[in-house]
């Protein structure tokens, strides 16, 4: 197993009252697998993900990465780790820096981490934005002259030149037109059949989910209140909060059968 999450919570303090963001949440995520987070704004997501990714100490419960639990890491080990588990976030655009090409952003990361040799940096880059996509024009561009989807495809281009293990992509094409989702969920596809990569999916959007999911966990106050295949978990929902979340998923086929005039054969 790659990563187990076991009874994690995380808690804050608000005035001196405990706020329970996330509560004895656990899962357990293999090789190459597709997990996806789904649930309401303000249930946890955001704070249970930078538990995994270390940057928010859990109150309790443990993560383990290859067997190894995170609090017992070394400095070189906990290195490793934030190596092997990559974002991605939902505002792309945002998230580079606008004073930087796409080339000065990949070889930044390149260059800091000591991926390869420098003079080994240029074609690396060539090879991830192939992997992502991209055309190699876009090289000399700012995220300010690019497209959201060109700049979803960079954020993911920067996590994989890390070689990871694990990304976690929050929600990463809820800004996007459609067509370009599409591309944008080819893309996590293709970066599990070919290079095994996990992705740890975060969306309020379920059609997203159970496209790309093996398994889901719907998430409710800070909880996992049902968990399992995402087949299961879409045609046969247990728990009344699942039933609600896809009860609002609007059904256009049979909105548009309603509004359909019948037809009516010429005599």
């Amino acid at each position: 197993m790659l990563m187990q999450i076991s009874d994690l919570s995380v808690t804050y303090a608000n005035h001196g009252r405990p706020v329970h963001a996330v509560h004895n949440v656990s899962f357990e995520l293999d090789t190459a697998e597709a997990f996806g987070i789904v649930g309401e704004s303000g249930c946890g997501k955001t704070s249970l993900v930078k538990a995994i990714i270390g940057i928010q100490p859990p109150s309790n419960g443990s993560i383990r990465f290859n067997g190894l639990p995170l609090h017992d890491m070394s400095f070189h080990q906990f290195k490793h780790y934030r190596r092997a588990v990559q974002m991605v976030f939902q505002d792309a655009v945002g998230s580079l820096n606008p004073r930087m090409t796409v080339q000065q952003t990949l070889a930044e990361v390149l260059h800091v981490h000591r991926v390869c040799a420098p003079h080994e940096i240029p074609v690396r880059i060539n090879t991830l934005l192939d992997r992502v996509g991209l055309a190699q024009q876009v090289l000399n561009a700012y995220p300010r002259e690019l497209s959201g989807g060109q700049c979803q495809r960079i954020s993911f281009a920067r996590a994989l030149a890390l070689e990871p293990q694990v990304i976690i992509a929050d929600e990463p094409v809820s800004a996007l037109d459609v067509s370009v989702q599409a591309r944008i969920l080819n893309l996590i596809r293709d970066l599990r059949q070919h290079l095994n990569v996990a992705i740890i999916l975060i969306s309020h959007d379920l059609a997203v989910v159970r496209n790309v999911c093996d398994r889901v966990a719907v998430m409710y106050a800070g909880q996992f209140v049902e968990c399992g295949p995402a087949e299961a978990i879409f045609d046969t929902p247990r728990h009344p909060y699942t039933r609600t979340l896809l009860s609002a998923v609007p059904d256009v086929e049979r909105a548009l059968n309603q509004r359909r005039p019948p037809v009516v054969a010429s005599a």
